[in-house]
């Protein structure tokens, strides 16, 4: 690849930040990119390497990455990480936490820049086609995609992997050998050790066609958003969720596409068949009085008012119950649910000496409230205020002594009101 061809590849960006393990494949791309950095002076590159811990000899890998960067003249950050069990297998939570780095190391104007190559689309086509991926899982990896508000790019995914070694072996290059690499319990290694070696004998230009295959996918998938892009947006509440009516006269086919278009469109890892099936099944069609949920990782599918909504996973902090010693200051909330605070004009009185300050998350009895007429159950204020169930057990509850004042930003008791008096708020 020349430095017009590199140049072209990672268009029109003139500031890369390159994902830089210290393997074959990153050395070659960080190399080509230094070369053209060379020849362009207004060219900005930066690499970041991602220490995983999973390898005894993590620490030799940095320092291999940090003396070839520092002779290149190229900044280097260090990502350290550490995996969580989210039983997605240690190579999905790896990928998942190395993203997760690179998006938050971006400048502005930056695109993130990443060294897979054609065997590497020819083992992502095969994996998708054992899990019974369609055609966006067999669309593979594109050569440019969004994230994180600019772009992924792969100027790599057109050459094997024997044509980066030639280059690196023509420049002399040094790279580092990951030994889990040879490890094939892992799936795509199990791939490029025993299966691809054997297709590749029998068929050379088998990951040409595979790569070909891919993009035909692709090519398959964009029409479709393209056709159904309308359709969806007139599906869609402002908060984005999907009503589910419409749906219910659609085939199968049609509505999986919809509802596949629907979470890619929140972020949402492609469903199976089988979990598509649960979605409807399980929580669009759950019965009327039930309150359904699916979990996907740190997220939730849930319904309410005849909409599925996509929500980020919140825990129950109905058994919480925090002191307030100093309310002239905000009071943090746990499981990152933001803030509270007495601050500003509002209708809520301030308490009286003796009065012991509280945040809860659930209350018994009934209660009265302002601008209703008797008493009624907090689940029912609820119901009448519009809050979703998955909310409701995180909504900060101002009680003093062991009266209910206000909840945040919902409502305020009989108790606690007051003509001139304070606002009781949530903040992020």
């Amino acid at each position: 690849m020349t430095q017009p061809a590199i140049a072209q590849s990672v268009s029109p960006y003139r500031q890369l930040l390159v994902g830089f393990s210290g393997g074959l494949d990153s050395t070659v791309l960080l190399h080509r990119l230094m070369l053209w950095r060379e020849q362009e002076a207004d060219v900005q590159i930066r690499a970041i390497h991602i220490h995983h811990g999973l390898s005894p000899f993590a620490d030799e890998w940095v320092a291999h990455c940090e003396s070839l960067c520092l002779a290149w003249n190229i900044p280097l950050l260090i990502e350290r990480v550490t995996l969580l069990d989210e039983g997605l297998g240690t190579e999905a939570q790896a990928r998942k936490a190395r993203y997760a780095a690179f998006e938050k190391s971006l400048l502005p104007g930056e695109a993130i820049v990443t060294a897979q190559h054609l065997d590497d689309q020819c083992e992502t086509f095969l994996l998708a086609l054992k899990r019974g991926s369609g055609p966006a899982g067999l669309s593979a990896m594109a050569e440019r995609s969004e994230f994180a508000g600019t772009h992924l790019l792969r100027p790599l995914l057109r050459e094997t992997r024997a044509s980066l070694e030639r280059w690196a072996q023509e420049h002399y290059l040094c790279w580092i050998e990951d030994e889990s690499n040879q490890d094939d319990a892992y799936d795509r290694n199990f791939l490029r050790l025993r299966i691809l070696p054997e297709l590749s004998q029998r068929w050379p230009h088998f990951a040409e066609a595979t790569a070909r295959s891919a993009k035909l996918c692709a090519e398959q998938e964009s029409l479709l958003d393209e056709l159904l892009s309308e359709e969806l947006e007139s599906l869609m509440s402002q908060e984005r969720a999907l009503r589910i009516a419409p749906l219910l006269a659609m085939s199968a086919v049609r509505r999986g596409a919809l509802l596949r278009r629907w979470l890619a469109g929140h972020d949402a890892q492609m469903p199976s068949r089988d979990m598509l099936n649960r979605i409807w099944e399980e929580v669009a069609q759950a019965r009327e009085d039930a309150n359904p949920c699916l979990r996907f990782n740190d997220f939730e599918l849930r319904r309410y008012k005849e909409q599925l909504w996509w929500i980020k996973h919140q825990p129950s902090l109905a058994d919480e119950i925090l002191p307030w010693g100093n309310i002239r200051k905000p009071l943090e909330l746990p499981q990152g649910a933001g803030q509270v605070c007495l601050e500003g004009a509002g209708n809520v009185r301030l308490p009286e000496a003796g009065e012991k300050v509280t945040i809860r998350f659930k209350a018994s009895g009934n209660l009265h409230i302002v601008d209703r007429n008797g008493g009624r159950k907090l689940k029912k204020i609820w119901q009448e205020c519009h809050i979703p169930p998955w909310l409701r057990d995180s909504t900060p509850l101002l009680f003093y002594g062991e009266n209910l004042i206000a909840a945040a930003g919902v409502f305020i008791t009989q108790e606690g009101w007051a003509e001139q008096g304070v606002s009781f708020e949530r903040k992020a």
